[in-house]
C-alpha cells in the first residue's frame, strides 16, 4: 500500500512540474489577444524574454515550449509580428 501512495504521489508531482513549464505559442497568442496597449501586454505575459529597440519600435518576444511569439509595440499600440520555429526560424 506504501509503494501505491509513494507512486501516486510521484506521478501528481510529475505533473504538475510539467504544467509549470513554458507556455505553447498558441497560449501566449490566446493570452495576449485582448493586448492592445504595452501595459496590457506585460499584465498579460509579464516582462519579454527578450526586448530590443530601435527609435520608439520596440520589440518583445516570449519563448515559448514549441518556440517563440514576437510583438512590436510603436508607441503604446501592440500588434503581433510573428512566431518562431523551436530554432527561432520565423
Amino acid at each position: 500500500m506504501r509503494r501505491l501512495t509513494v507512486g501516486v504521489a510521484a506521478c501528481a508531482t510529475l505533473l504538475t512540474l510539467a504544467a509549470c513549464g513554458e507556455p505553447t505559442k498558441q497560449e501566449l497568442v490566446d493570452r495576449a489577444r485582448q493586448a492592445e496597449t504595452r501595459q496590457q501586454l506585460e499584465d498579460a505575459l509579464g516582462n519579454p524574454d527578450d526586448l530590443s529597440k530601435m527609435g520608439p519600435v520596440e520589440t518583445w518576444t516570449y519563448t515559448a515550449s514549441d518556440g517563440s511569439v514576437t510583438f512590436i509595440i510603436t508607441g503604446d499600440s501592440v500588434a503581433l509580428q510573428a512566431t518562431g520555429g523551436p530554432s527561432g526560424a520565423r
